[in-house]
């Protein structure tokens, strides 16, 4: 069942979004890129613990983190996040903000349990995108072996995928 654009637009303007990033600077581009795109609360924290702790008391509908937040960084949030034995929101969405785009941090993101992964600069459609993909198009929370998190788009066993040769065309040769 596909969602008209009032009903997303409904949809966007009734969550709460936790910020959590280091640079005050960043959490108000953010929010004011929230605030844009018609989310009516917007919670922030600036740092891990506190991101930890917020997410605890406020129970946001999505968190927007930063790769790179003090006391405890992004990576290390999300994985005491997705334990469900020993945090109370495990499947809280959420959304991995970094500088970098490198394919470590990408592959890594996805293998702890983040729902989506944001390069800075940020847009707001991008934000907004990121945000119906995963209101409207959820991914199941599954359990495979260690990982808890969203069900995996493909599997990341192996990060470094070995190219693979196509044969030449019938009839042609290859010297």
């Amino acid at each position: 069942m596909a969602l008209s654009k009032s009903e997303i637009e409904a949809l966007i303007r009734s969550l709460g979004i936790l910020v959590v990033d280091n640079s005050q600077f960043m959490r108000k581009i953010v929010r004011n890129l929230l605030l844009n795109v018609g989310v009516k609360e917007v919670y922030e924290a600036s740092d891990g613990i506190a991101g930890l702790e917020a997410i605890r008391t406020i129970g946001p509908d999505i968190v927007i983190l930063d790769w790179e937040v003090p006391l405890l960084n992004g990576a290390e949030l999300v994985r005491i996040v997705r334990s469900p034995s020993v945090f109370p929101m495990p499947d809280v969405p959420i959304i991995m903000l970094s500088s970098s785009g490198e394919r470590w941090r990408v592959i890594e993101a996805a293998r702890i349990g983040v729902n989506e992964y944001l390069v800075k600069p940020l847009s707001a459609q991008a934000l907004f995108d990121r945000m119906v993909s995963i209101l409207v198009k959820p991914r199941p929370i599954v359990r495979i072996g260690d990982y808890y998190g969203p069900e995996p788009r493909r599997q990341f066993t192996d990060p470094i995928r070995k190219p693979v040769v196509a044969p030449a065309p019938e009839g042609t040769s290859v010297n």
